[in-house]
């Protein structure tokens, strides 16, 4: 399955579903597919995402060779956009899959 983010104030987002419903999850959604958050709820899902991000950045760090290894902070950054632009244009985010 593939979900598409969308809000009227950012160019649609699209992820694989099982990586959508995961970042759902973080921002404590249940995870069903389609959805929305409304304008009030957005901010304490950036925090919740913005912060599992933050946390998980050690681990994406590979200590031996400090080579960058792909994870939760790369394929979260567009959503995270997305969620700001949103805020500022006090706008819904709608999610749907195909």
């Amino acid at each position: 399955m593939i979900v598409t983010f969308s809000t009227k104030a950012y160019a649609d987002i699209t992820m694989f579903g099982d990586v959508a419903k995961d970042m759902l999850k973080i921002m404590g959604h249940s995870g069903t597919i389609p959805g929305a958050f409304q304008p009030q709820d957005l901010p304490s899902a950036l925090a919740k995402l913005q912060k599992a991000v933050d946390s998980s950045k050690a681990a994406e760090q590979d200590p031996k060779d400090g080579e960058f290894k792909p994870g939760l902070s790369q394929r979260a950054l567009p959503l995270i956009n997305l969620l700001n632009a949103a805020i500022d244009a006090n706008a819904d985010v709608m999610w749907d899959g195909k």
